[in-house]
């Protein structure tokens, strides 16, 4: 689900902390991805048509391999570094959200099964699309076909978004990309949505920038954190008749959940019995997560004799095809090994410098570096 109505509520509210950028202009970025969103994504995307999908001989669903195989080249032929983060055991205060999520799919399976007696296939294509899950098996084939062709992929302890945020905390990535906005509620510096999405939809990429988004909001992360529980997350209910414009409303006035509680209209707005919201805070600002210095990200050459065995002969794949896409995958490997232009460059120091005794050499390499610098600017 992620965090209800945030994405218009920034749009409304902090657009300079929003902007469109192409895909390409990633080119050399390590970026994390959620991989369980972009496993849903393939399974009610790629070769679907109502509630057929893309299956082997034997009958096993590979709509998730083919869009995953096919998406990541595409990543990689732009010069885009992908890391793919996996989800582990939920955290408890998420059992009633996917107690939810199963409810309806129930329900969503009822409904598919009157649609297709009766035949009406806008309502098969609907209700089918709402049964999907992904299975355990799933990701496990995800894991086994990145790792065959050299991209590192992360098993979270816990929550996969948070997990990313982590890793971007840390820059060992330039940013998270998923389609829900939890990780910019873990703390994630840079979040993009649409990253994944098929080239043929044309859509640019939406780029999230949280410390833009905070100064724009004039709140802190803590701030911001409760503004997210408040409209609606995985981990709590919301409150009735709370909407996200009137929950920035409370947060800016009340300035904590705390004070907020305190001071609302009981009667207008009834808070729910229990309402878990300082353990939804606490997830959100210390989630499990794996230590940084544990996670090492390394990009490899792709195993191709593993590739055909696993994809040609173990799920039928075209064995053209997938040679075609080793020599893809060989080549913009290469190319991104070149990197951004700015990484040639020492970054700028933030911090006060060491206070060094001046010599005329370094007087004279300064004025140098000067000139050289307004020549090439």
């Amino acid at each position: 689900m992620g965090i209800k109505g945030l994405t218009k509520l920034l749009a409304d509210n902090a657009p300079r902390g929003m902007k469109e950028q192409k895909f390409e202009s990633y080119f050399g970025r390590k970026i994390a991805i959620d991989a369980s969103m972009s496993i849903y994504q393939f399974l009610i995307v790629v070769g679907r048509s109502g509630t057929e999908m893309l299956t082997n001989e034997a009958g096993e669903t590979t709509s998730h391999l083919v869009g995953m195989f096919s998406r990541t080249i595409r990543l990689l032929e732009a010069g885009i570094k992908p890391v793919y983060v996996f989800d582990g055991k939920p955290p408890d205060l998420k059992k009633e959200e996917l107690a939810k999520r199963y409810s309806r799919r129930e329900d969503a399976t009822d409904d598919l099964a009157k649609a297709t007696e009766i035949g009406n296939k806008e309502d098969i294509e609907k209700f089918s699309k709402r049964t999907v899950k992904v299975t355990p098996q799933h990701n496990d084939d995800c894991k086994k076909l990145l790792r065959l062709m050299g991209v590192p992929v992360v098993e979270a302890p816990s929550e996969a978004e948070a997990q990313c945020a982590a890793l971007c905390k840390a820059e060992k990535v330039y940013a998270v990309a998923s389609e829900d906005m939890d990780s910019l509620t873990f703390g994630a510096s840079r979040f993009l949505r649409h990253l994944m999405d098929p080239s043929s939809k044309k859509i640019p990429v939406m780029e999230f920038d949280i410390s833009q988004i905070l100064e724009e909001l004039e709140l802190s992360m803590d701030q911001f954190i409760d503004l997210c529980i408040l409209c609606g997350c995985d981990y709590c209910d919301s409150i009735r008749g709370i909407g996200p414009q009137t929950a920035l409303k409370l947060v800016r006035q009340h300035g904590s959940m705390e004070s907020i509680l305190e001071n609302i209209n009981k009667e207008r707005y009834q808070i729910p019995d229990d309402w878990p919201y300082e353990e939804a805070r606490r997830l959100f600002k210390e989630p499990l997560v794996t230590d940084d210095e544990q996670t090492e990200l390394k990009w490899a050459a792709p195993d191709e004799e593993g590739l055909i065995n696993f994809l040609v002969k173990e799920n039928g794949f075209n064995i053209d095809r997938v040679t075609k896409a080793v020599e893809k995958i060989k080549t913009a490997k290469t190319k991104s090994s070149q990197g951004r232009l700015e990484s040639f460059f020492k970054p700028v120091s933030t911090s006060a410098p060491v206070k060094r005794k001046e010599t005329a050499e370094t007087t004279e390499k300064g004025a140098a570096n000067k000139k050289s610098k307004a020549g090439g600017a």
